[in-house]
């Protein structure tokens, strides 16, 4: 069993897109734990599909490098704000961080998000400027302002004095200088050892643990993953899951298996010993944040703050003509089943059942946080309807308040007007602005709905060259009607297959979502209106043939391709009024109430409401 002494506890945190997982990858080559001839993926740590494909970090995850005689455990941690929480929670485990940072672009807004985490925890930073093989880089001008970050979120005299380190991860080379002479990878392995504590725990005595991370095993169910801070546990040990509140029973467990993270594997410990991190089976109800102890009576162990929700959104049963076609999981029980699993394996989201049957409301960080667990549902073969995102208000001092959020962007001096237009329109506030090099760096003060749809407009506004990054800062005073979409919507009026015929004239009044042979039905969106209002159309409409009208003769329409929407892009652009069908095959949107007539008796009833009122 390897002694405290010999273990390292670290996470890597960043921003996203600084190579974080890059970096895992060439620490884990370079530690030698490979075998010469071993095949091994790109951003090995990125497990899940999702993680694949969008090129970010979703779920916190650990490994372990065997080097020398140590053993170092690496925590890989999310750079996206919307999944903060797991940054928030890790940080328990570990004892040192090391913070990777653009060599170009410096510390981004989720930089200082997740390093102000590891600051309040009192642990020690290791600073990694990476991408140095990139050109146009200024490894200077990111060092003072790394040292502006540290000061500005209060760092300790040790935290501030920080070692730095230059290099490329993905070259496989870092320095102690910016024009130092290259070294291989196991320099950074050196310093972690050298500078990073050993972890803070007592051989002797009753096992005890904190739960910071749940996995899930085929074989064995649940797997609490922690950082041992006394004593010992191997198979077969009875241990005791301690109540959340003073007043809760602990409930008495048999270990039933004890897992060491590895590399890329995860191995049968016989023992995980004090000052490692272990996963542990057995307990099936464990939630993150509860202690597991070798006694009854031990007390239970501090749990890190976690921010809260500031975003909430309607999951509801599918209820659309088409429902059932193509998932599995279509009722409520099953929703709520997945919901209530989701729960517990994330922290920062909840649900709660509304007043209606078959409707929740799921809160969470952001769109992107909900929008990544419809992806994996969708993938599971659920079939589900989600709202708008809204935001969670709170009433302080009798005024009704919500969230605001810091905004930074970096854009082209020539794109800068209707960005600027665009956040004065989502009632922002420009607090601080610098110009350099042909771009200009903006920060802004803006309510989370603000937010909302935004980063698309971002992208079209500046053909693609614009960059933001966003941070929860506080609840203020609702900042009034916000209009976020100014365009309206083509709605079909018929089900059935859509035919080119119908939508070769409908295509005339605006975008298309669906093409020929399409299933549609009464009150999906098939389109968008240039106009504010929704316009009634039916796009099923097939030719009358006659002697002289042949049903070869629409060879020639020309139908325009369809707008394909991604499911974050359908959630941020729909209206209150509607919704997104997320099934395993398709996304259509679609409005809350299908029958045309009810809709109009509705809009009448709602007009007449606020004629009264005004």
């Amino acid at each position: 069993m390897t002694p405290p002494s010999k273990i390292r506890n670290i996470a890597i945190i960043a921003h996203v897109d600084h190579g974080k997982t890059t970096l895992v990858d060439t620490l884990l080559r370079a530690s030698g734990n490979f075998r010469e001839n071993q095949a091994i993926a790109e951003r090995a740590m990125d497990s899940m599909d999702l993680e694949r494909e969008k090129g970010i970090t979703i779920k916190a995850k650990n490994t372990s490098v065997h080097w020398n005689d140590h053993i170092i455990n690496i925590v890989d941690t999310p750079g996206h704000a919307d999944f903060g929480g797991e940054v928030e929670r890790v940080m328990k485990m570990v004892d040192g961080v090391m913070l990777v940072v653009d060599a170009y672009e410096g510390p981004q807004a989720q930089t200082r998000f997740v390093l102000k985490k590891a600051m309040q925890q009192g642990i020690k930073p290791i600073i990694l400027i990476n991408k140095m093989d990139r050109p146009h880089i200024e490894p200077a001008k990111v060092h003072d302002k790394v040292l502006e970050l540290l000061m500005e979120l209060e760092a300790t005299e040790e935290q501030f004095n920080a070692p730095f380190i230059y290099g490329s991860a993905r070259a496989g080379w870092v320095t102690d200088k910016p024009d130092g002479e290259q070294k291989d990878m196991t320099f950074i392995l050196e310093q972690i050892v050298k500078h990073i504590p050993e972890p803070k725990a007592e051989l002797e005595g009753s096992f005890e643990m904190l739960v910071s991370n749940i996995d899930w095993d085929n074989f064995v169910g649940r797997v609490s993953i922690g950082k041992v801070t006394r004593g010992t546990v191997k198979l077969g040990d009875r241990v005791f899951l301690l109540g959340k509140t003073p007043e809760e029973k602990p409930q008495g467990f048999k270990v039933t298996k004890v897992f060491q993270y590895t590399t890329l594997t995860t191995s049968d410990s016989v023992e995980g010993g004090a000052g490692d991190i272990v996963g542990i089976s057995g307990i099936e109800n464990v939630d993150i944040g509860q202690t597991i102890a070798g006694a009854a009576d031990a007390p239970a162990l501090p749990f890190v703050a976690i921010d809260p929700p500031t975003i909430v959104m309607q999951f509801a049963v599918n209820d659309g003509p088409l429902a059932g076609r193509e998932g599995e999981h279509v009722t409520s029980r099953k929703i709520r089943d997945r919901l209530d699993r989701e729960q517990k394996m994330n922290v920062t989201l909840s649900f709660k059942d509304t007043d209606t049957a078959g409707i929740f409301d799921v809160s969470a960080r952001g769109a992107m946080q909900i929008a990544v667990l419809v992806e994996q549902m969708r993938r599971e073969g659920f079939e589900v309807l989600v709202s708008r995102p809204m935001v969670i208000t709170k009433r302080i001092d009798d005024v009704v308040c919500e969230p605001f959020e810091t905004l930074y962007l970096d854009v082209p001096d020539d794109y800068l007007g209707p960005v600027m237009k665009s956040i004065s329109e989502r009632k922002g506030r420009i607090e601080d602005m610098n110009a350099h090099n042909g771009r200009t760096t903006v920060q802004a003060y803006i309510p989370t709905r603000g937010l909302i749809g935004f980063e698309f407009e971002l992208m079209n506004l500046t053909s693609g060259h614009g960059i933001h990054s966003h941070l929860f800062r506080e609840y203020a005073p609702h900042a009034g009607h916000m209009q976020t979409r100014s365009s309206g919507t083509l709605v079909s009026t018929e089900a059935g297959e859509a035919t080119s015929y119908a939508l070769d004239t409908i295509q005339i009044r605006g975008k298309l979502f669906v093409t020929a042979g399409d299933q549609v039905y009464d009150g999906m969106i098939i389109g968008e209106n240039p106009r504010t209002d929704d316009l009634p159309v039916n796009p099923t409409r097939a030719k009358q043939l006659t002697n002289f009208r042949a049903a070869g003769g629409d060879k020639g329409i020309q139908l325009t391709p369809p707008m394909k929407f991604s499911l974050e892009r359908a959630i941020e652009y729909i209206a209150p009024d509607e919704l997104v069908e997320c099934t395993p095959k398709n996304l259509r949107l679609r409005k809350r109430t299908l029958d045309s007539s009810q809709r109009q008796r509705e809009k009448k009833k709602m007009e007449a409401e606020i004629e009264a009122a005004g």
